[in-house]
């Protein structure tokens, strides 16, 4: 088939290779290049990335506007079999695909999460169970028809952007499967129950947030919902000591006085207390200051409900990801060490 593809994003990258390798990819259309990082250089989508890296001999368009009329037709002057659209990051009118089928690859299981961010919103949720959907396109925002659905179970320990990857995996195949029933005119889809509809919003740094008085559960979901980005900062507050020996003679003077340090921390990955067997043991019934690291080297931090979860991967400001073990025995971190998180004020 001849398709044109429409995407910008990462999570489109696993079915535009299959669909260059298996159909005739006529033309890209993505997102302008745009400033990036600190230096705030001109940076490609990764879609347009991937298709300088590789030498893909095919033209690509990069609108600021996709729907003003000179684009449309520049576009439609490939008369394509077929749109893919994946991850875009524009709305697409009418004059552009009247006529002609096309599909969208979204990250859930629709009607379930809706809007930009579905794969956070699902692990944020707590939910067991996600997928992809292949839609058609409608007026408003994840609306179309069903073509099909694949399934993928979300284990405790997957964090946001392992389960994108995993489901960019899984694109290709249901992609092929839709495209297989389009060229024989027989596209098919089921509406999407309203009744079920729920979204999930665009992410900003202002949701790097952790609420410790929280669950462990809850606040399990929180870190692995939002790592990599935009990841849970938290405030780790290491005590003082006062030991001053205060004998009226400044030069024997021989007490410390050390005031409370605080460091940022990103927590990237945790687990709860009783998901491993090999943690210390501690009563359920002991309750401790939500925040409060229990055990130091275990990296084992009160939540609410008598609860705990252990800290599995952090990583400081300016410095590499590493294990809580690595990280506290480069500190000194002392008992009654705790850390802050709340909702931004």
């Amino acid at each position: 088939m001849k398709i044109v593809y429409l995407g910008s994003g990462a999570f489109g990258l696993p079915t535009l290779v299959s669909i260059a390798r298996e159909h005739q990819l006529l033309t890209v259309v993505t997102q302008p290049d745009r400033p990036a990082g600190r230096g705030g250089a001109m940076t490609p989508t990764p879609i347009a990335a991937w298709i300088a890296e590789h030498h893909v001999k095919i033209p690509i368009i990069k609108p600021l506007k996709v729907n003003v009329p000179e684009v449309v037709a520049a576009i439609r002057a490939f008369n394509p079999d077929a749109f893919v659209i994946i991850a875009f990051g524009q709305k697409l009118g009418k004059g552009l695909l009247d006529g002609i089928p096309a599909m969208n690859l979204h990250a859930s299981l629709l009607p379930r999460w809706r809007g930009a961010a579905p794969i956070n919103a699902a692990i944020l949720a707590g939910d067991t169970i996600t997928g992809n959907s292949v839609i058609t396109l409608a007026d408003r925002m994840d609306a179309g028809l069903v073509l099909a659905q694949s399934t993928r179970e979300i284990s405790p320990i997957l964090t946001a952007g392992e389960l994108h990857d995993l489901l960019a995996i899984d694109g290709p195949t249901l992609v092929r499967e839709v495209l297989a029933r389009v060229a024989r005119g027989d596209q098919g889809g089921t509406a999407q129950d309203e009744s079920l509809v729920t979204i999930a919003p665009k992410m900003s740094k202002e949701d790097g947030w952790i609420d410790f008085n929280a669950s462990a559960d809850a606040c399990r979901q929180r870190v692995h919902g939002l790592t990599p980005w935009p990841g849970v900062t938290v405030k780790m507050v290491i005590p003082g000591n006062n030991n001053n020996n205060n004998n009226n003679n400044d030069n024997n003077d021989d007490g410390t006085n050390n005031p409370p340090t605080e460091h940022l921390l990103k927590i990237l990955r945790v687990q709860t207390a009783n998901e491993t067997s090999q943690q210390p043991q501690r009563p359920a019934s002991v309750a401790h200051e939500p925040g409060l690291i229990i055990d130091l080297e275990w990296g084992l931090v009160a939540c609410g409900d008598r609860t705990a979860i252990n800290l599995l991967e952090v990583q400081p400001p300016g410095k590499r990801s590493m294990s809580w073990a690595d990280f506290a025995r480069g500190r000194q971190i002392s008992p009654g060490t705790r850390l802050i998180g709340g909702r931004p004020t």
